[in-house]
C-alpha cells in the first residue's frame, strides 16, 4: 500500500542520512566507496573532497592507497562518465551498463565506417595489457589497421567496447600522472561478472539515494527500461510519493529522519553525487538554484547549508598560505556563516592545505 507523500524536504533528510551528510562516518574508505556505489571522478580532486565531506577521520592518504594497492580503481561506468568504484564493483557494474556504451558509440557511427568493431577490441585489449597505454598511443595503434577512420571515434570505439581503468599514477593524491589504460580485468586480477540483471544494483542505489523513482534510477545509472525490474522488487519495497505524485520506492528498513532533522554544512566536490543521482533534484535544490553549480561544461565546487545547495566555494594555495571563499547564493544568518567557517577550515585541514588558512566570504560569479 502507498503511504503518504513525502516533502522535498523530507526527502532531502532521507537522502542527506544515507550520502553519509548528516553525520561524518566512522566507514573505511573502500566500505564508503562501496556504499556509495562508486564516486564521481572526471578529475583527481573529488573523490577525496567527497570523502572528506563523509567520513570521520579520513585522510587523503587511505584513498591514495587504496588505489596503490588496486582496492578501488577509476573506470568509465554511470552515464558514460569516469567513476571511482570498488574492485567487485569495476567487474559488476561495468556489464550492467555496457548495453548504454554501445548506445553511445552509435552517435560515432559515421567516423567508424569500415571498421570491425570485434577486432578492434581485440587488438585494443592485446595492446593495453602488454602494458598500460595512453589514450593518443591507443588511437595511433587502431589508426594504423584503419588510417581511414576518425581518431576519436576510434578512441570512444575502445572505450565504449572495453572496461579500462585509469593505472596509478593517475588519481593518487598530490602525485597523480597522466592518463595510461589497461583492461579491468588486467588490473584488478579479476573477470567480469555476466551482464547481471540491474535489481541488486537498485536495491544499493535505493540505500545510498532512495526513496526515489523509476526515473531518479535511470539517471543515475545511464540506463533505460528499467521499470520491469522495479516491478519485479516492488514486494520487498515499501513505496511513498512526491509532492507531485510521483511514485518513489524505498527499502523497508532504511533510514528517513523527521525532515527537521538538523543539517550541517558540508562543502562538496565538483560532480558530486548528491547532486548528480535524481531526475528531480528538489530534494537538495532549490528551484531558484537549479543549474547555478555549472556554466558550460565546467561544474563548481559546492556546499550545502540546512541540507540545500547554497553556494559555491574556491581553494586556492600559494606559498604564503591558503585561501577558501565561501560565496553563498543569498544571505546567512550570523549562526550560519559560523558554521560554514568551521566546515570550511576542516575541510582545509583534511585537504592538508599549507597554512595559514583563511576563510573568507565572496560574491557568487555571474
Amino acid at each position: 500500500m502507498t503511504t503518504k507523500p513525502m516533502t522535498a524536504r523530507a526527502l532531502g533528510r532521507a537522502t542527506l542520512e544515507r550520502q553519509l551528510l548528516l553525520r561524518r562516518s566512522p566507514m573505511k574508505t573502500e566500505e564508503a566507496v562501496a556504499h556509495l556505489v562508486g564516486l564521481q571522478a572526471q578529475e583527481v580532486r573529488p573523490p577525496y573532497l567527497a570523502l572528506a565531506a563523509r567520513l570521520d577521520g579520513f585522510t587523503p592518504a587511505d584513498l591514495s592507497d587504496a588505489l596503490e594497492e588496486r582496492r578501488v580503481a577509476r573506470i568509465v561506468t554511470l552515464r558514460s562518465t569516469i567513476h571511482l568504484h570498488t574492485a567487485d564493483d569495476c567487474m559488476t557494474l561495468r556489464p550492467l551498463v555496457q548495453p548504454a556504451r554501445e548506445r553511445e558509440l552509435r552517435m560515432f557511427r559515421k567516423g567508424l565506417v569500415g571498421v570491425d568493431l570485434e577486432r578492434l577490441c581485440a587488438l585494443s585489449r592485446t595492446y593495453v595489457e602488454e602494458e598500460p597505454r595512453t589514450p593518443k598511443q591507443i588511437r595511433e595503434h587502431l589508426l594504423e589497421e584503419w588510417p581511414d577512420a576518425d581518431p576519436q571515434s576510434l578512441s570512444i570505439a575502445a572505450r565504449c567496447g572495453l572496461p579500462l581503468v585509469q593505472v596509478t599514477p593517475r588519481g593518487l593524491w598530490r602525485r597523480s600522472g597522466g592518463v595510461r589504460l589497461t583492461t579491468a580485468e588486467q588490473w584488478l586480477g579479476q573477470e567480469p561478472v555476466a551482464t547481471p540483471a540491474p535489481d541488486d544494483t537498485i536495491l544499493r542505489y535505493l540505500g545510498a539515494f532512495g526513496p526515489a523513482s523509476v526515473k531518479d534510477f535511470q539517471q543515475w545509472a545511464g540506463l533505460t527500461r528499467t521499470k520491469e525490474a522495479f516491478e519485479r522488487l516492488r514486494p520487498r519495497l515499501v513505496t511513498f510519493r512526491d509532492e507531485h505524485g510521483v511514485e518513489l520506492f524505498d527499502l523497508p528498513d532504511a533510514p528517513r529522519p523527521d525532515e527537521d532533522t538538523p543539517a550541517p554544512p558540508r562543502l562538496l566536490a565538483e560532480f558530486d553525487n548528491l547532486l548528480l543521482s535524481h531526475a528531480d533534484r528538489t530534494r537538495v535544490v532549490h528551484e531558484a538554484d537549479r543549474g547555478r553549480n555549472w556554466q558550460v561544461n565546467t561544474a563548481y565546487l559546492t556546499f550545502l547549508v540546512d541540507g540545500m545547495l547554497a553556494g559555491l566555494w574556491t581553494l586556492r594555495e600559494t606559498e604564503s598560505g591558503t585561501t577558501l571563499t565561501l560565496e553563498p547564493f543569498g544571505k546567512l544568518t550570523r549562526a550560519q556563516r559560523d558554521e560554514l567557517v568551521a566546515e570550511a577550515e576542516r575541510t582545509a585541514a583534511v585537504l592538508e592545505a599549507p597554512g595559514p588558512v583563511t576563510v573568507d566570504f565572496g560574491t557568487v560569479r555571474t
